[in-house]
């Protein structure tokens, strides 16, 4: 059990703690930054309760329905909803790559548990899979949640939009890669192309991100 939580818990540490310094001017509280990660990963058993009736019921039978709406809307409204309602007002929440901070948290601490569960039951061999995968994934949908947070939070005048855009976009980025995989015979082929694109896509918002605090910074030093 040891090695399984171990092999759970690695990627998700390494990859918060790539995305926290990546942060080019103030670092967030640790212990604000491992409460969102501890609330995200109490948010994978209302999640599964939720996908668990959508199964018994036979809801949705179709894979782009259980893609894109058992799947990738209620894990990213779920991860949207405590960021919005908990840090989002937060005094720590105070520039642009906050968000990406605080809802990759989410998005890891949710990775680590789901993690957990699959492990247990299929094996601590695929660690390694579900690492350069699933765990990847869910970080890159936080980094690009928590970028629109941000932008959210500092907008004048666009502060619904971006606050939807900071659901929208995630659940659309999870649908396409469920999808892949419930669809594609060779989803490997379909699927690493897309991380690839995930990574660059969730970079450039990193960037972007300080890039916006430096110009924030140097209008009022």
């Amino acid at each position: 059990m040891l090695a399984v939580i171990t092999a759970a818990f690695a990627p998700s540490a390494a990859l918060l703690a790539f995305f926290y310094l990546k942060d080019e001017f103030e670092n967030e509280p640790l212990i604000t930054v491992a409460r969102c990660f501890f609330f995200g990963c109490l948010l994978v058993f209302p999640v599964m309760f939720i996908q668990f009736a959508f199964d018994e019921e036979g809801l949705l039978q179709s894979p782009f329905l259980t893609a894109f709406v058992q799947t990738a809307l209620t894990e990213e409204f779920f991860k949207w909803f405590l960021v919005y309602f908990t840090v989002f007002h937060h005094i720590h929440f105070n520039e642009r790559y906050d968000g990406i901070v605080y809802a990759c948290a989410v998005a890891l601490g949710f990775a680590t548990v789901e993690n957990i569960f699959y492990l247990i039951s299929s094996g601590v061999e695929y660690a390694f899979l579900r690492a350069l995968l699933p765990v990847s994934s869910h970080a890159l949908f936080g980094v690009v949640m928590g970028y629109y947070l941000g932008k959210a939070k500092f907008s004048r005048n666009r502060k619904k939009t971006m606050a939807a855009f900071a659901l929208f976009i995630p659940v659309l980025l999870h649908g396409i890669y469920n999808y892949i995989i419930l669809t594609q015979n060779y989803w490997t082929y379909a699927v690493i192309p897309f991380m690839i694109f995930l990574w660059v896509f969730a970079l450039r918002k990193v960037k972007q991100a300080n890039r916006m605090q430096a110009k924030h910074y140097s209008k009022n030093p």
